[in-house]
């Protein structure tokens, strides 16, 4: 099944690759498999009248032999989402744009839409240099410590004449206080928190010192 998601993931990253998809996530029940893509570009995924969705369909059909249930999420503020943030570095910089340049803007239009902190890590053979060599990119915070951060992290592959390029974009959107929501469309879409267990009645006293 693992491996099956994972053909899943790339035809549809491969299939979509116009279309800023940001994560495809794949729940499984017997007879049904229902895929979610998140999206910049949800028009392109969509066509006209809904036809390139029934197409899509179809060919994960004959990947699956399962009934498929697409789903498709507009990421309402892309310059936030880190996973489409360290693409859109990684394409300019293979469309042979200046790392710094594209990093530096990538970082003001996060900071333009509210995010509280962004910081781009970039590793590999900067410039052609002979030796590889990291470099970061830091504005407002990331407190990479803090349970109740709201932080996204991404990280892609630029490829270039000279070898791969690493980019690591960690974005801080906020904080989460109160009961966390773990579904990976939080901010998207309501999904179902499950308690994690009764409570401890018995709580081992502490022994006093003879």
């Amino acid at each position: 099944k693992l491996a099956e998601d994972d053909k899943i993931r790339k035809y549809v990253f491969t299939r979509l690759a116009k279309a800023s998809v940001s994560r495809v996530i794949i729940e499984r029940t017997l007879k049904l498999v229902t895929i979610t893509v998140t999206t910049a570009r949800p028009g392109i995924i969509i066509g006209k009248g809904g036809q390139e969705v029934d197409k899509l369909k179809e060919e994960l059909k004959k990947i699956t032999d399962k009934e498929i249930q697409l789903n498709i999420f507009e990421i309402k503020r892309p310059e936030v989402d880190a996973n489409l943030v360290a693409a859109s570095i990684a394409r300019q910089i293979e469309s042979r744009i200046s790392y710094r340049r594209a990093i530096k803007m990538a970082i003001a239009a996060a900071m333009r839409m509210n995010a509280e902190g962004i910081k781009v890590m970039i590793s590999g053979r900067l410039n052609g240099a002979e030796m590889a060599r990291s470099e970061s990119f830091k504005e407002g915070r990331i407190p990479l410590s803090t349970f109740r951060a709201d932080i996204d992290y991404a990280l892609n592959e630029a490829h270039t004449t000279y070898g791969r390029l690493g980019i690591k974009v960690w974005i801080m959107k906020g904080e989460v206080y109160g009961k966390r929501e773990l579904s990976p469309l939080v901010g998207m879409a309501k999904g179902t928190a499950k308690n994690a267990g009764p409570a401890n009645d018995n709580p081992k006293k502490p022994r006093r010192r003879k």
